[in-house]
């Protein structure tokens, strides 16, 4: 499969953050990026695992993982609508440096493709 490649309305619109992870992972043989659920994203297998979109750098982990970031208020529950909380995903805003650790996390659990 052949990467997408990033539109300029999306990449103008990435925060430069982001920006960086979406480069970490180009060279990734089975990544794949572009626009997903309203927001930039990164799809390993063509699951997504990682996406910025409305201010916020959304991962997708195990529910374990999510459930002790959420506890120590490093981030919230993903909400793509309203009363609609994802379980295995976590959003955030604001906190950047270890952005790039959570999504080699999110590859890694979405990569395996099993339930934790």
């Amino acid at each position: 499969m052949v990467p997408k490649k990033k539109s300029p309305r999306a990449a103008a619109a990435l925060d430069p953050s982001f920006a960086a992870i979406a480069s970490a992972f180009s060279n990734h043989r089975h990544v794949t990026q572009g626009m997903m659920m309203s927001s930039y994203g990164l799809k390993v297998n063509s699951k997504i695992f990682a996406m910025y979109g409305r201010s916020q750098f959304v991962v997708k982990l195990p529910k374990q993982r999510v459930d002790e970031l959420v506890s120590s208020g490093a981030g919230k529950r993903f909400e793509p609508g309203p009363g609609r909380v994802m379980k295995e995903w976590i959003a955030f805003k604001g906190e950047k440096q270890n952005w790039l650790g959570l999504a080699q996390e999110a590859y890694d659990f979405v990569k395996s493709g099993t339930k934790k």
